[in-house]
């Protein structure tokens, strides 16, 4: 009897895909991933625009001419909800552009993975642990135990307020567009509004709504909405369900006390600098001044829309602009900036230190020391990025009329994903829009998300050495 050889293992054609695909996933952690999947989608985004389908018509008939660089910039803006443009949107851009920049808004707002996930979850697909860590990260949970169910949660809260928005905005844009085109502009500017996007169909974005109510007042609260922090609202709408079974976590008193007075200084600010400027309020009456100042506190949180002209507005108004733009929305939201949170760990810490006191105590709690160090992480990152950017923007800048504080604004807004401009982003060089985009991309993924990604980690620390306290600081 001859031996029996052993046979070579026959491949099981039966093995699924999506194991070597969570093979091939399993190779980057969460920060990489996010990363990678925005880099990705906005390359998408932007060969899609770059299509001659997707552009407008001139008076001739013929097809609007949009570069690769003009498209790709489009696409940044829109999937980092940012707002900024280089070409007009409602021109260069037929409804069909249109319709695929409001869904790379949705994509940008919500996060990539989140939507990766509702669609395992739509299939029925079950969801890796790794994977749920991923999406956690992306989303801000505290843990990714619960994140299946917080996804249900935030694609069920984000379509209820934007098909509210959509509702209201309809009695506005109807009347003035038709139907059609009127339905299709309000939830537009629903779905922009509500994902902090500040992309707007109208040539002048919303200046002609200055001093209409109902636009004025929606818009702003689709904003906050939308910036407040997908854990904060529900855990906002749990409270209020049933506040004896869900309390409000200490997170969520803090953004909350943070974007009252962030909103209050912006509204006051705004306010007086601008009261008497013959170019921005001075010619209205007074509560279009109000409705004005409610829009633009509004917006500086991370929106991009505008009832009126910021070229024409003073410095400080610029100035007070420029810090909430910089601060931002909340964690786990649709803005972007360094987040009230971080703002708020820094100053307090800086000020118990003043103070001479160890902690920096918050509602009752201790804010623990890895908190207080990933929040000035943050800032000084986000201050180096800022400040690196501008100065590129600077060495690139061709145009003696653009101004030194116009560069500034430009790199600070695409940086907070925000979108306002001091009109100066159609005149910049191509070098300095590439500048843009890596800002945007920058400031919609997170600086220390960025870093982590590909930072080389060194592993545990095998010696700590004794501390030294002859470095003097201050």
């Amino acid at each position: 009897m001859s031996p029996v050889l052993p046979q070579s293992p026959v491949p099981d054609k039966t093995f699924p895909d999506t194991v070597r695909r969570k093979a091939w996933l399993s190779r980057f952690n969460p920060p990489q991933l996010i990363a990678l999947s925005f880099a990705l989608a906005i390359l998408v985004g932007a060969l899609l625009l770059w299509m001659p389908v997707t552009h407008g018509l001139n008076p001739d008939g013929t097809r609007r001419s949009v570069n690769f660089l003009q498209a790709l910039f489009t696409s940044t803006s829109a999937l980092c909800v940012t707002g900024l443009n280089v070409i007009d949107p409602s021109k260069d851009f037929n409804r069909l552009g249109q319709v695929i920049i409001m869904l790379l808004i949705q994509l940008g707002g919500l996060g990539i993975l989140t939507f990766g996930t509702s669609f395992a979850l739509l299939t029925r697909r079950r969801v890796a642990f790794s994977e749920r860590v991923r999406v956690a990260q992306q989303v801000s949970a505290l843990s990714a135990g619960d994140v299946l169910g917080l996804i249900r949660n935030i694609f069920l809260y984000t379509f209820i307020i934007e098909f509210v928005g959509f509702v209201l905005l309809a009695f506005r844009f109807v009347p003035l567009e038709g139907l059609g085109t009127g339905l299709f502009y309000a939830l537009f500017h629903s779905v922009s509004g509500f994902n902090n996007a500040g992309f707007a169909l109208y040539s002048d974005n919303l200046t002609r709504f200055v001093g209409d109510p109902l636009v004025s007042l929606v818009i702003p609260a689709l904003i906050l909405l939308g910036g407040m922090g997908f854990l904060v609202q529900l855990n906002v709408v749990a409270h209020l369900i049933n506040p004896r079974r869900h309390r409000l976590m200490v997170h969520s008193k803090l953004v909350l006390t943070m974007m009252t007075l962030l909103f209050l200084v912006g509204v006051i600010s705004y306010l007086v600098f601008e009261w008497n400027n013959p170019k921005t309020l001075e010619p209205l009456g007074l509560g279009t001044r109000l409705l004005a100042a409610i829009f633009h506190s509004a917006t500086t949180r991370t929106a991009g829309f505008n009832t009126q002209d910021y070229g024409a507005m003073t410095l400080p108004t610029i100035f007070i602009s420029i810090i909430l733009m910089f601060i931002g929305a909340n964690p786990g939201g649709t803005g972007g900036g360094i987040k009230t949170s971080t703002f708020y760990v820094m100053m307090a810490s800086a000020w118990s230190m003043v103070r001479g006191r160890r902690d920096n105590n918050l509602f009752g709690r201790r804010i623990d020391t890895e908190t207080t160090l990933r929040a000035m992480t943050v800032g000084l990152l986000s201050l180096v990025l800022v400040n690196s950017m501008f100065m590129l923007l600077l060495i690139f800048n061709t145009d003696e009329n653009i101004k030194f504080v116009q560069l500034f604004f430009e790199a600070v807004s695409a940086f907070g994903t925000v979108g306002l401009s001091m009109n100066a982003t159609p005149l910049l060089h191509p070098d300095q829009h590439i500048v843009l985009i890596l800002l945007m991309y920058l400031g919609r993924i997170g600086p220390l998300t960025f870093a982590v990604a590909f930072s080389r980690p060194e592993g545990k620390e095998l010696v700590r050495y004794p501390a030294d306290k002859d470095i003097l600081i201050g």
